[in-house]
């Protein structure tokens, strides 16, 4: 299992090609076309419905990026497409919508958010709706998550697609609801061989930790997030084989 090329060749759009100042927001169909008509590949996030379906969204409550309050997992796929997404005039999509949208002209690199609480055992809907929505794709993908088990479980369900781990130096402020243990843990990369992973995406203000350079002069494919100058770009590079960007043109 091989990260393609096609997600190491050419910068990746963070959450698409957005810019609020042309009303394009974050993860929407307009950020997806916007990457696809400037050739980027895509970085997109998941989270689920209340009906179990994969939906395009990064924040698990709602308000920062719809001006309603509440969890996206208390919305139905139906409910959410009918709320408006804050700084354009679209909804939120499905992951088959945006699948639909992309049909393989450029490479994309999905991350499946927590749906533990505490990148624990609970997991599997997420990962069975992902898997699901991907039957028949023949365009480039690859997969990710911070929460291991998440990672191990799309090794089950959709073994043949490119999993990676998503990857930074789990500071205890950023992490609340681990134990310091875990993320003591967590920091040294430990679950990359058990899960299969062919790659990581870890925070760009890491990418000095050890653990990374280790990978990285094995010759492991690192990506990072999230890069949002050239002058960031440029120093990236010397550990990053790719980067996620935003905010300028890269």
């Amino acid at each position: 299992m091989i990260l393609p090329d096609s997600l190491l060749s050419s910068p990746i759009a963070h959450r698409g090609l957005h810019n609020l100042d042309q009303g394009i927001p974050e993860n929407s169909r307009a950020a997806i076309r916007a990457a696809i008509e400037a050739g980027y590949p895509i970085e997109i996030d998941l989270q689920m419905s209340r009906d179990k379906q994969a939906i395009v969204f990064h924040d698990y409550d709602m308000r920062r990026l719809t001006g309603q309050s509440g969890p996206v997992q208390m919305r139905s796929a139906q409910d959410l497409a009918e709320i408006p997404i804050l700084g354009g005039d679209e909804t939120v999509p499905t992951l088959p919508e945006v699948l639909d949208l992309v049909a393989g002209k450029v490479p994309l690199l999905i991350e499946l958010k927590d749906q533990d609480g505490g990148l624990g055992t609970a997991v599997g809907a997420l990962e069975t709706a992902t898997a699901q929505a991907l039957e028949g794709y023949s365009g480039d993908v690859a997969l990710m998550s911070f929460n291991p088990h998440m990672v191990a479980e799309l090794a089950r369900l959709a073994p043949d697609r490119p999993r990676g781990l998503t990857t930074c130096g789990f500071l205890r402020e950023d992490w609340l609801a681990i134990k310091q243990e875990r993320l003591d843990e967590l920091r040294s990369l430990p679950d990359i061989d058990r899960v299969g992973a062919c790659f990581i995406s870890h925070n760009v203000d890491d990418l000095g930790s050890r653990h990374v350079a280790k990978r990285h002069e094995a010759g492991f494919p690192i990506l990072c997030w999230t890069v949002r100058s050239a002058q960031q770009e440029a120093e990236a590079r010397k550990v990053a084989d790719n980067v996620t960007f935003e905010g300028y043109t890269a």
